[in-house]
Formats: structure tokens, sequence, C-alpha cells
């Protein structure tokens, strides 16, 4: 989903971000590319221009983060935008303690329906602890009840029988008697697919949602339909209270320009997306994530998460007291944010994040690796505890005694201090902002 977009928005974030300065001139520019790139990936025009609208009145004027380049806090206001637009995270799957919860899924022919209904009850299942029923009230199409009774039995749940000779409205009653006698928590009730213009089969669903009062109504939609199934949608909603969507058929190749139209223009939040065949192929909807994977910023989730994980605060307090007390930044120092960085995911990833000047970006720092901490550790345990406090005590005789000691060449050794200095110039560069600060100013650039 969204491969052509996340590419298209990848090239645009690059250019802006090598701007110095962020003009008018080069804001409408960007603009008008992020337009097309909207429109090519089957956006709502209404969206666009709401979109590009609300960007340009944040941009033009605005005052930049002194903590971020002018690229960086136009990346941020973007990624702000398209959360806005997509719709938020305030949705949570909703139960009525101690009794039935009643989820009505409806749908035209083909959305699939049938299928997401068991992704859902696995979900539930496992996720939730939840006691499931499903019955089906498709009375119209062939073998649509013997295909939920096939997959309540694959996933494990309990199916309420039901034939093509009762009428909907009566086997939804029966389903609901029976679950609450048996105690269930969740009943989902499938019903047939249905076209807006077919004033029978509308009216028999409306009767079915006022008779039965469920707790969620879920409209299911597949993507590929595109910018017309917003309008299926708002057809829907005048007859029926839809409150969730459950977006399917996500993997496929379309364009997907629907995910970020729907909430905006039926003010109906998307909840749930099916993005396979398998029952396990489903995702509670994250418009953060989504407006992530869009600005191909998707992997840096992973790098936060693994930040929060493996980060020894307590180090970088220690560290942070030391450098604003202006004590020196020595090799021990280094060698320990070295380890932090290894720690989070990768040296070259972390000092990538960090907002320098680009003859800084350009320096032997950058060409810091993984692959050769090995050496790096090396070369340092190799010095004595003076060497290491007090590096520039380290001269030719010295040079060749740690290489040796390191098993490495007096090279090796040069370029360790060189990158040293650079990273002392660093720890200069951020001794107002703390590095606890910084970090977290990473993390809010990033996400």
């Amino acid at each position: 989903m969204f491969k052509n977009l996340t590419k298209c928005f990848s090239t645009i974030i690059k250019k802006i971000s090598n701007k110095g300065r962020i003009t008018e001139d080069n804001i409408k520019q960007t603009l008008r590319e992020i337009r097309i790139a909207l429109l090519e990936a089957d956006v709502s025009l209404l969206v666009i221009k709401k979109f590009i609208k609300k960007i340009k009145k944040k941009c033009i004027g605005h005052t930049i983060n002194k903590h971020l380049t002018p690229g960086q806090e136009f990346i941020k206001i973007v990624q702000k935008e398209l959360i806005l637009i997509i719709g938020n995270n305030n949705y949570k799957i909703k139960f009525i303690p101690n009794k039935l919860s009643i989820f009505l899924i409806i749908g035209i022919q083909g959305s699939g329906k049938t299928t997401s209904i068991g992704k859902l009850s696995k979900l539930f299942k496992n996720n939730y602890k939840k006691k499931i029923l499903v019955v089906s009230t498709d009375i119209y199409r062939t073998a649509a009840i013997k295909q939920l009774k096939i997959i309540s039995s694959q996933i494990k749940i309990d199916f309420f029988k039901s034939n093509n000779t009762q009428k909907p409205i009566d086997i939804a009653h029966q389903a609901i008697d029976y679950a609450k006698i048996k105690k269930y928590d969740v009943l989902f009730i499938d019903t047939a697919g249905r076209m807006h213009i077919d004033k029978k089969l509308m009216k028999e669903i409306k009767n079915i949602h006022i008779s039965i009062n469920p707790l969620e109504t879920i409209f299911v939609i597949d993507s590929m339909i595109g910018q017309d199934s917003i309008n299926i949608i708002k057809k829907f909603k005048k007859l029926i209270p839809i409150t969730s969507i459950f977006l399917t058929k996500i993997d496929s190749n379309t364009r997907c320009g629907v995910v970020l139209s729907i909430k905006y223009i039926t003010n109906i939040p998307i909840t749930f997306l099916g993005n396979g065949e398998k029952f396990d192929d489903i995702k509670k909807f994250n418009s953060k994530k989504i407006a992530s994977q869009i600005l191909g910023m998707k992997n840096s989730f992973s790098l936060i998460k693994k930040i929060e994980k493996n980060i020894d605060k307590k180090y970088l307090n220690n560290l942070n007291k030391k450098i604003k007390q202006g004590k020196t930044f020595d090799l021990n120092d280094f060698l320990k944010q070295i380890y932090q960085m290894k720690k989070i995911g990768g040296i070259k990833k972390i000092l990538n994040k960090i907002p320098l000047n680009n003859n800084l970006q350009k320096s032997i720092l950058f060409q810091m690796n993984d692959s050769i901490f090995i050496k790096i550790d090396s070369i340092i345990k190799s010095m004595t505890v003076q060497e290491k406090k007090n590096p520039q005590i380290i001269k030719y005789s010295r040079k060749k005694r740690i290489s040796l000691g390191s098993g490495t060449n007096i090279q090796d050794v040069n370029t360790l201090l060189k990158q040293f200095k650079l990273m002392k110039k660093m720890m200069k560069k951020i001794k107002n902002v703390g590095i606890i600060k910084l970090l977290q100013n990473i993390k809010n650039m990033i996400l």
C-alpha cells in the first residue's frame, strides 16, 4: 500500500531537506509536487485542497524550531497535517461490560464481509479474551451461511445455525436471545451484500439495525474500489448510523488514496485494515503509522522503540551533568557513547538523525559504522587510564604501543582520535540542550 505515493514523497522530502532555507517560492514548488503525488494516488480533490491550504498557511511565516533544520520542520508540519486528514487514533474497541456486545457487519457485495468477521473474531478472541458467537443473515447468496460456518470452525469460535427459509431479522433476534442465554461476550451478525440503489435490501438492513440496536455497525469496503467507495458509504450513512470502517485488500496494488479521504469526507473513522487472506492479516488502524509510511519513515518506529527500550538513561543523565558542569568529555565517555548507539540500533542511523551542519555530517565521524566497533573498542581498551582521560598526550610512541596492543595500525589509532575530537565537538554543540532533551527532539522529529 502507498508504494508509489511513498516513493513520490521520499523524493519531495529529499529535495526540501537539502534546502538550507525555506522560502515562499520553494514551499510553493514543493506543494505543487505534493498535489500531483496525491492526485496520482487517487486522493479526493477536496481533501487535497484542504491539505495543501493548511500546510501553506503553517509554513509561510512559520518560526523554525531551533533544534530542527527548515527541511525537518517542514516534514513535521506535513506529517501532522496528514495525521489530521487521515483521522486521529482516539477510537478504541468498545465492549459492554458483563453484557452482550453486538457488532453488525454491513457492506456491498464482494467486499469481504464474511472473511473480515473471521479476522475480527480471531482478534477479539485472542487479544481481548472474548467468548464469540457468529451468525449469518445472508439468505440470498448461495452457500453464504455455509461459508461463515466453515470460517468459524477454522478459527474455533461458535456458530449459530440459520437457513435460507428464515427472515434475516428473525435470524438476528434468535441469535441475540441464544447469545444472552449462553452468556457470550460478542455476537457478530453477518449481513447480505447490497447496493445503496436496492431500496428493498436497504430497507431491510435499516429495519434490522433499528430492531437490534447494535453496539457497533462496521462498514466493510474494498480499497480497490477507490473514490467510489466514499459515495457508497455516504449513501449508506443516510439510512444507517455507521460507527466505523473496515478497509479490505490494502495489500493490493491499488493506489489506496481512499485511506486519506474517507475520514475527512464521511467523518467515519477507519478502524481496521485487512492486509491479506489469512485470518491473522488484520491491523488496527493507526493514522500516525500510516502517515509515517507515506512519508517513507516507516522504519523509524522500530528505531524509536529501540531507543526507548535499550538506552541507559542513568548513564546519559550522568554524562549530561558532566557536560553541563564543564567537565572534559574523554575517551571513556566516547566508548560508552558508541556502546549506547550500537545498542539503540546502529551508530550511523543515530548520527544521521542528529541535526548537525553539513561540514560535520560529511566528516570522518559519519564514516563510523558498526563493523569497525570492535576495532575502536580494542584500541581504547589498550590505552592507559591517563591516556583515556587525556587523549592529547597520545603522541607517536604511545600510538605505536597502542596499535601493537590492540592488533591494529597507527593509522587506525589516528582515525579513532579524529573521530573522538569530532564527537567532543558535537558534545559541546549540545551542551546547552542536554543529551536527554536532544534524544527527545530526535524522537519527535522522526515521529
